[in-house]
């Protein structure tokens, strides 16, 4: 089907066809998690909590590197010109871990990651998880004090990062007391101090030439440490969600069921699995696009394709030359690509799929998918702490439903409890969403304290206000307070509020989020400035952005003459605020 057929049958409106669903959410589970069926389920015991598990489910990210060495000269990563193989990065997978175990790395201790989505990406990962050590994938877009935060609170050992995000960490190198040794791709200076990755491995498109050879042999049970991924809370410093190999590991099975479901729901039968070419937009140091997205596509045999940076024509030519199956991340993508006059010029028609998770969508963009592109939209939730999917939302589904993020998968389950925690609501009751399953991380790295708060008995209290319907359909209709998420972004309110505090000028400040039509929604701020002193908007601008990252600058920033609303207890009453604007 052309391009402009598959938009000719496609409709604004959507209603469901003739029959569906054929089969209720319910059987579809019955049938698909039966015994011997590849979704089989099993009751284990994860920190003393019975807990239902994928059954077939791979037990480590070990076996997961194996899984995609199988899958040999099928094209794995493609950034520019570097086409690489899952044969040729098994070759610099097992080198670099052979160089990590002869410099002393091994079982707990961590590795930072810090760069753009890049062919070496996924390499230092499974680098690091495959001999037992801890990878911490950290934001690219940090500062390099943020960046140096990252790395003295894991007590990272090892950096492997490109060229930009060393000059950003090494001047910070010193805050760094546990960092020794530091691998810099792409290198096109002289650093003291720091190994060129490519002394190591090469180039990308030189690593088919490395030696075939034996990951290292190390133990790795199913619910030891991988990863530490930092998650922005609404108070404090970032926190670090400790993952395990099980918590990546489900999201393969969790990925395959929502599809088989979808299937089923139609009345299909199940296709044979097929690799897939998928271009990848967002950053890998999300759980996103690590955890849902590059382990699952490891273990397929899907072809990545990264970016330098996100351009929606550069896209356009991509999808048509590699004819992607693919592609999505968070909303903006999807607007972005509806939206631009260049589309028509480019054969899209390969596009089966367009999927996005880490931002609300509206829901004229869920129909927008099908009527432009004539593709299955796809969204789910999840979030640092569950290590990505909780939920899966898919093509009928979803068009069905659009304000949705869907039920969950078989091995997970979603409650909402009231404002104490303590009585659970029925259906359709809004109150804080719940969730648990084999997906929810151990904890947050050395901080015991806010473990405490928010992991309860194999629980992970989410802070988002949500309802669930009688079909066990999620709806969030708030999230955590004061959060802002920006085209996937988290930001929260107090880290820019206390650089906007420690203005000489400023006595008081709130961050609050406005909607945006691409990114969901964009920070922006109200300032009372103490009497006789002066500042503009441009300059409290340039003032966060010398501390923070440039996605958290406020877009937009509002002088009050008086201060700011506040409740009883002092707390500033933000929802007041947002008529400012």
């Amino acid at each position: 089907m052309t391009m402009q057929e598959k938009m000719s049958v496609a409709q604004a409106e959507w209603a469901p066809p003739p029959g569906w669903p054929v089969i209720s959410r319910e059987r579809c589970r019955e049938i698909l998690t039966a015994p011997d069926q590849r979704f089989e389920m099993e009751t284990v015991d994860i920190c003393g909590v019975p807990t239902r598990v994928w059954k077939n489910a791979p037990p480590n990210l070990r076996a997961v590197a194996m899984l995609g060495q199988m899958h040999g000269e099928r094209v794995f990563t493609i950034y520019e010109d570097e086409r690489v193989t899952f044969d040729a990065w098994f070759r610099a997978v097992a080198t670099l871990a052979h160089a990590l175990k002869a410099r002393g790395i091994g079982k707990g201790d961590r590795l930072a990651l810090a760069m753009r989505n890049l062919p070496e990406w996924p390499v230092a990962f499974f680098a690091a998880v495959t001999i037992g050590a801890i990878c911490v994938p950290l934001n690219a877009w940090w500062t390099g004090p943020e960046l140096a935060y990252g790395l003295a609170d894991s007590g990272a050992r090892v950096l492997i990062c490109d060229n930009e995000r060393w000059e950003r960490i090494a001047p910070h190198r010193k805050d760094c007391p546990d960092l020794g040794v530091v691998m810099v791709a792409r290198n096109v200076g002289e650093f003291a101090d720091a190994i060129p990755l490519e002394s190591i491995l090469g180039t990308p498109n030189a690593y088919a030439a490395l030696p075939l050879q034996a990951l290292p042999d190390v133990e790795i049970a199913p619910d030891d440490d991988a990863t530490i991924f930092y998650t922005s809370g609404t108070t404090g410093k970032p926190k670090g969600a400790l993952g395990t190999h099980r918590n990546l590991c489900t999201n393969i099975l969790s990925s395959g069921y929502n599809a088989a479901c979808a299937v089923m729901r139609r009345g299909e039968a199940l296709p044979e699995p097929r690799p897939k070419v998928t271009l990848t937009v967002i950053p890998l140091f999300h759980v996103t696009a690590c955890s849902a997205g590059l382990i699952g596509n490891v273990a397929a045999g899907n072809t990545m394709i990264f970016m330098h940076k996100w351009d929606a024509v550069r896209a356009f030519q991509i999808i048509e030359r590699e004819k992607v199956n693919s592609t999505g991340g968070v909303p903006t993508i999807a607007w972005q690509m509806i939206e631009h006059p260049e589309r028509k010029n480019y054969d899209l028609s390969s596009i089966e799929a367009i999927a996005y998770g880490g931002a609300p969508s509206a829901p004229e963009l869920v129909r927008k998918i099908r009527e432009v592109f004539g593709a299955l939209p796809g969204n789910g939730w999840g979030m640092t702490e569950t290590m990505a999917t909780v939920t899966g939302h898919s093509s009928e589904d979803y068009l069905n439903r659009p304000d949705s993020c869907g039920p969950p998968v078989a091995v997970a389950d979603l409650k909402i409890m009231d404002e104490g925690g303590v009585n659970e609501l029925a259906v359709g009751e809004v109150g804080e969403l719940w969730a648990r399953g084999p997906m929810v991380v151990k904890g947050y790295w050395n901080n015991p304290e806010a473990t405490a708060a928010t992991f309860v008995d194999g629980w992970v209290r989410t802070g988002d206000l949500a309802r669930l319907d009688d079909e066990g359909f999620c709806y969030i209709v708030d999230r955590a307070k004061d959060m802002i998420i920006r085209g996937g972004e988290n930001i929260y309110s107090s880290e820019v509020e206390n650089i906007l505090y420690n203005h000489p000028a400023v006595t008081d400040a709130a961050l609050v989020g406005l909607p945006h039509p691409q990114l969901g929604e964009e920070p922006a701020a109200v300032v009372h400035l103490a009497p006789g002193t002066s500042a503009t908007e441009a300059e409290l601008q340039q003032w966060v952005a010398a501390s923070l990252a440039r996605f958290k600058v406020p877009v937009r920033i509002v002088f009050s003459a008086e201060t700011l609303p506040r409740n009883a207890n002092g707390k500033i009453l933000k929802k007041e605020l947002s008529t400012l604007f």
